[in-house]
Parts: C-alpha cells; structure tokens; sequence
C-alpha cells in the first residue's frame, strides 16, 4: 500500500490577477461553483473551464480506490486550495454530480487530509464513463480510515457543481 505525494504548482493563468475576481471561462464550463463565496465570474457563481483549474496548483497522489482496480495516479487541485481562492467561509459544501448524485461534505475533511478535485487519472483526462471529468477524491491508501462508507459516500465522481454552505 505504497503512496507518493508530490506538488507542484503552475501560473495562475485563466485566473484573475487581483484577488477580487475571477476571469470569465474560455472554454465549456466543466465546474460551477455558488453559495457562501466571496470572489465569482458570472453573476453570483465561480465557474470554471479545466484550463483555470488546471492552473491551480496541482497535488497528486497514488492510491487504490473502491470503485476501480488497482492503484492509480491522479491529480488536481487540493479542495481546500480551490475552496481558499474563493475565500468561503463555511462549515461544509454540497457537491452535485452529472448522474444526480448529491453529498454534503465537512470542509474540515478538506483540512485534515489531502482531498483533491482530481483531474487527471495517469497522466489523462479523466472520461465521464470513468468518473470525471472531476472527482472529489481521497487519498484512500494514505490513511485506511478513509475507507469508511461514511467517507467513500463523499467521494463524489463526475462533480458538475459545488455549493458552499
């Protein structure tokens, strides 16, 4: 059960310069995010191309997953850095899937462990018919108490919006 955790970070391109607002997508809006935010791009929303949130610093790790085989390697943003940018003040968010799914999650999930909004999956984009384009994700082989129902019923895949409490 080894796992490696590496970052790295990248320009904030696509993002606003100022930390007042966000720029405005250019490419399809893959994330929307709304509710308790201080910073927005369209009306009260954050919405996001995957350039700007590949533009956040990336965390990646190797881990197993409950709903995949083997180990795997993903990236993306950490939650809690996607959720600072948008200088929330909240107890939790409510994220929403394409397929409809919905779960409430403690930001303090977002602090005590390495939760990414994975993006890539080896080194690729990850597909919708493979739980993407985002995926909330734990770092599973880092701590086994991650394993919990309570905790995999948080791991939302194909995550379309967020919504901070």
């Amino acid at each position: 059960m080894g796992w490696i955790v590496l970052m790295f970070s990248t320009p904030l391109a696509g993002l606003a310069e100022s930390a007042d607002d966000l720029n405005v997508p250019n490419g399809p809006v893959i994330l929307t995010v709304s509710g308790n935010i201080d910073h927005s791009n369209v009306g009260n929303e954050a919405q996001f191309d995957r350039a700007m949130l590949a533009s956040l610093p990336q965390h990646e790790f190797e881990t197993r997953t409950p709903w995949t085989e083997g180990n795997s390697h993903y990236s993306g943003p950490l939650m809690r850095d996607l959720l600072a940018l948008l200088s929330p003040e909240s107890d939790a968010v409510h994220v929403s899937a394409l397929n409809g799914y919905e779960a409430e999650i403690p930001v303090t999930d977002f602090n005590d462990h390495d939760v990414i909004l994975a993006m890539e999956k080896n080194g690729e984009a990850i597909p919708i018919r493979e739980y993407g384009p985002l995926w909330v994700l734990y770092p599973f082989d880092q701590d086994e108490t991650l394993l919990s129902e309570k905790i995999r019923f948080r791991a939302v895949w194909q995550v379309m919006h967020i919504n901070v409490l």
